[in-house]
Parts: structure tokens; C-alpha cells; sequence
């Protein structure tokens, strides 16, 4: 009677449920396949390497979902860009402010007021221009209504994203 010599048979069953428990996805639909043929500059494209690329569908999906995230969390970032503004009055006096800002809205209603608080001043700034340039021309218009005190200065401004 000839007995296998036992030492050499224990990574059969090892081999054997490594082959059962192979992974495979038989619910993940058929990958498309990309076919990247490489060259350097001036080789024969005969010697030209291939590589085959599996690609799993859902990463599209991930793709366009992330795509649709970034676009919600940066909106507010492309709104607010750095740009000019005009300085119309800075005062301690807050009704004096209010007057200014009325005769803004009554003068130019396209024109967009801002009114801040900086301790112990009101500032009233107006216009969102993306240049100095810009400001500068519309701070023309403005001398007529105020002679004195109108400075074209820098601030966040606000824009329309395209």
C-alpha cells in the first residue's frame, strides 16, 4: 500500500479554498475597457506598449456626484472676489450716514450701498467695481452729489458668477 507522503499534502486543501473564496462581483455590471497605447516621440508605434484599463462604471457616478458637490461649496467663494469699492462718508454720526445712504438709493438705485460699523465710525461704501479704473470713472458721477470725502478703496466685492 503506497501512502503520499503527508509533509507535502497539507497546502493542497489551502490551494483549494483559496480557489472558493476567490473574489468576484457578479452584481457590478461589465466594465468598459480602455485600450492606452504608448509611444515615445519617434519610436515605432509597432513597439509600442499597451495598457488595457477596466473601469468601473460607478466611478462616473462618483466623478459626476463629487462634480455637483464642488459646485455647491465653492459658489459662495466665486461670489465674493477682491475689487474696489467708493468710500462716500465716514462718520460717528449714524444719522448723518443714513442721510448719505438715502440720497444714494434716491440718486443712483442701481447703484448698491453698503454700510459698516467700524468702531467708533459708520463707513458707507458703494458700487462693486472689479477695477480701480472702474471706480474711478463712477466716482466722477458721485463728485457731483458729494464734492469732498468720496475714496475709491479696496474691498470684497460682490459678483454676479457666470
Amino acid at each position: 500500500m503506497n501512502i503520499p507522503n503527508i509533509k507535502n499534502a497539507w497546502f493542497l486543501p489551502l490551494l483549494l479554498s483559496g480557489r472558493l473564496l476567490a473574489q468576484t462581483d457578479s452584481s457590478a455590471p461589465a466594465s468598459p475597457v480602455t485600450v492606452i497605447t504608448i509611444a515615445g516621440p519617434g519610436a515605432n508605434t509597432s513597439a509600442a506598449g499597451t495598457v488595457v484599463v477596466h473601469k468601473d462604471p460607478r466611478i462616473e457616478t462618483l466623478i459626476k456626484k463629487q462634480a455637483q458637490i464642488n459646485e455647491v461649496t465653492t459658489r459662495d467663494s466665486r461670489r465674493n472676489v477682491p475689487g474696489f469699492r467708493i468710500q462716500v462718508i465716514q462718520s460717528r454720526d449714524r444719522n448723518k450716514v443714513f442721510a448719505e445712504k438715502t440720497k444714494i438709493y434716491q440718486q443712483f438705485p442701481d447703484l448698491q450701498p453698503y454700510l459698516v460699523y467700524q468702531q467708533p465710525y459708520y463707513k458707507l461704501k458703494v458700487g462693486n467695481f472689479k477695477t480701480q479704473e472702474e471706480a474711478e470713472d463712477f466716482q466722477k458721477q458721485l463728485t457731483k452729489l458729494f464734492p469732498t470725502g468720496l475714496f475709491v478703496v479696496r474691498d470684497i466685492i460682490d459678483v454676479k458668477p457666470d
